[in-house]
Parts: C-alpha cells; structure tokens; sequence
C-alpha cells in the first residue's frame, strides 16, 4: 500500500490502495460501456487527438484530457454525458472492478473496505447539481494567468445517484476528533507530480446531498467522470468531486497537500491586476459564487435584422438563482429575462430573453444573475494569480445587419 509522506496532522497522511491492474478495462457490460474514450491519432507532434462521442468538445489539454463544451451547446437543462466539461489532474486510470475496493480510515471507530457491491447495498440518493470547475472563464482574467484556459464551458448541469456518504462514514463511526474528511482517487501522479487529494469539512461531508456516486443521468459514469465511484460535493467548486475514488480518510484538520495549499484558494483580500499573494492571505474555495453565461447568440455573429431569442443558464452554487437580467445597450437599462421552469436546490436555471433591435449596428448582449443571499455579479472581476471563480457579468458581442 502506498503511503503518501506524514502531514502535519498526526497520524500520517492519505494512502492509495494499489493494485494489481489487469490489462481489462473493466468487467460487466455496463462497465464496458465506460471503456477509455481517447485514442491517439497520427503522430504525437502534431498533437491532434480523436476523442469518440466527444467531437463537438473543445479540447483544453492533452496531457491528461481536458474538454470543454462549447457554450452554445447548452440547450438542455441536464448536459449530456457527452459535453460533460472534463477535467483531469493527472492520467486517467484503468480500472479492474473486481479488485476495486473503497477504504474508509482514520478517525474512526472501525475501518471499512468496500466493494461496488456493498455499496449498492445502501440506500440510494439522488441529486441534480451544477459542477464548475474553478478556473471556469480564466482565459478571460487580465493579465492572463496560467493554467487551463476555460472560457465558459468548463461547467454542466446532471443527475448523480449513488449512496450518501453520511450513511457510510455513521456506519464506521466517526470520532470526536474527526473535522474534515479526505479523498483520494485511484489515478497515479507521474514522478513527482503531487497527489489529487482534496478534503472538505465534516459538516459538508455529512450533508444528506453529499454522495458517493455511481450514476450519472440514469447511467454508470464514465471513465472520464470517475467510474466506478465519485464524490458529488453539492454546490462547491468541481474539484471537491474527487473521482476514481478509492480511500476515504476522516482526519483532524483540513488536508495539508498540494491540491488544498496553494492549489484551489481564494485571496482574503483585494489583489490588484498581475499582483501576487502569500497562501497564508487566501482561503479554500467551497462553494461556488453566483454567474450566469450567454449561450446564444455566440460572439461575434451576423444576425438578421428581426427578433433575436437570447438563452443561457445561471447558478449560484449553494444559494437559489432569483432572476437573471438582460442589457443592450452597455448597462444602462437591465431588463427581466424569463427563468426556465426545472429548478433543484444545486442545479443552473435556463433563461431566455426575446429582444428586438432597433436598428443596424453592433450590440454588446450582457446578462446578470442575482442570487438568494443577494449576490449579483459584477462588473469588473476580482483578480487572482489563479484565475479562479471568474463572474463578471457575461458579455457577447453582435451584429445585426440590415
């Protein structure tokens, strides 16, 4: 079993069961409708990669495959698997189900090793939540930041099932001293590449909507989305929903690793343009902030002269979607776009606006969102080294001919 180096938590950090992976994917049918979804095509220079089922996607990265969906995509409220955002840390792994296991350890009363089996077992739960990875809209952030650069599709709206974590971690017995709880998924860092692993705080970890999941809209997940168990962290930040999972780790403090400090943190205090911040003066990222994206109509297209339908989708992480607006004409006047009818606590909220332009011309659509905690998007971004958390109200730029 691989250990990861003490933390300063006592009494060590968290391990990765490792097993002897068989050169099969996967065993059962509907595993192997989860088979890797990448193969190379052509030579490595010239970087092209075929992903089937995924050509629509916009491919972010290839070292590891990262996918996004191209915003205009969005005209559902539940996203297909197939334009899912997909985004990895670290090379996808394979999977032998007949030797995956789930441990929970650490400050409990007893530990626990879990087959998929034992798991579906237990009571299921289902929940609709909108995942965004933090640095959704970095590409956006002035002076560029590094990283991956998400523009807005880095975001998408399903339905995971599975059991709650809550039921499995009452079930070993959490301790007193356990306040946070860790996750470590079954992928492998390349040399010295640090481990993905991510914690979050007993309360959270209890949530009732907090699951292990094993489904994604009525299907077993993907390779890509962390078969054969993932956790769903309702309303924060994607990284929360670690996949691949294989260790549970309930532990004292917060995770001491790479992927909670300096990775996935938020200044404390204002940051001007291109500035920089000590981790000490930033704080984790849990849920996500309020945000709303235009969908249609795309940057920069020629439209006729006539009614123009604008659509897009808005969420706000833990809190409730209350409206969403429309400009035209720079800010000046905000008019009420018209929410779509599905709803669920976790989940975005379609919205449409149907507007006629006055005349000829260039137009600048801008939307906002306003939250239940009253939250509403601003106008210019909060700059970060990071490029996270990007909210600014959306613009798209048209123009309507004659």
């Amino acid at each position: 079993m691989k250990r990861l180096p003490r933390a300063p938590f006592s009494p060590e950090g968290l391990g990765r069961r490792k097993f002897l992976w068989s050169g099969a994917r996967f065993l059962g049918a509907a595993a192997l409708a989860s088979a890797a979804p990448f193969t190379w095509h052509g030579n490595l220079a010239a970087q092209e990669l075929v992903v089937p089922g995924k050509e629509k996607m916009i491919v972010r990265s290839l070292k590891y495959m990262d996918l996004e969906m191209p915003a205009y995509l969005l005209n559902s409220w539940l996203t297909p698997v197939e334009l899912f955002y997909v985004r990895n840390h670290l090379p996808m792994p394979s999977v032998n189900l007949a030797e995956w296991r789930l441990t929970v350890t650490g400050e409990v009363e007893k530990s626990l090793e879990l087959t998929l089996a034992d798991l579906q077992k237990l009571e299921p739960a289902s929940m609709t939540n909108t995942m965004e990875c933090a640095g959704n809209g970095r590409s956006f952030y002035r002076p560029r930041v590094p990283g991956i650069q998400w523009a807005r599709g880095g975001v998408g709206n399903a339905t995971f099932a599975g059991p709650r974590l809550a039921d499995v971690l009452r079930h070993a017995g959490v301790k007193a001293t356990g306040k946070h709880v860790a996750f470590n998924g079954l992928d492998e860092p390349p040399g010295k590449v640090p481990d993905f692993i991510r914690s979050i705080p007993i309360e959270k970890a209890m949530d009732p909507d907090t699951l292990l999941a094993t489904t994604m809209n009525g299907a077993p997940l993907k390779i890509e989305h962390g078969f054969p168990v993932r956790m769903v962290v309702p309303g924060w930040l994607g990284a929360a929903s670690v996949k691949w999972l294989v260790e549970v780790k309930v532990i004292e403090r917060e995770f001491d690793g790479n992927f909670m400090k300096p990775g996935y943190r938020f200044p404390t205090r204002p940051v001007p343009p291109g500035g920089e911040i000590s981790p000490d003066e930033t704080s984790t990222i849990k849920g996500l902030p309020v945000k709303s994206i235009i969908a249609r109509p795309v940057e920069g297209a020629y439209l006729k002269a006539g009614p123009i339908r604008i659509t897009g989708a808005a969420w706000a992480g833990e809190q409730e979607v209350t409206r969403v607006e429309v400009s035209t004409d720079q800010g000046r006047a905000w008019k009420p776009a018209e929410l779509g009818r599905e709803k669920a606590k976790y989940a975005w909220r379609l919205w449409e606006y149907n507007w006629k332009p006055p005349a000829p011309g260039t137009y600048v659509i801008m939307s906002r969102a306003t939250d239940s905690a009253g939250r509403a998007q601003p106008s210019e971004p909060a700059w970060n080294p990071s490029g996270y958390l990007w909210n600014v109200i959306d613009k798209v730029r048209i123009h309507v001919e004659a």
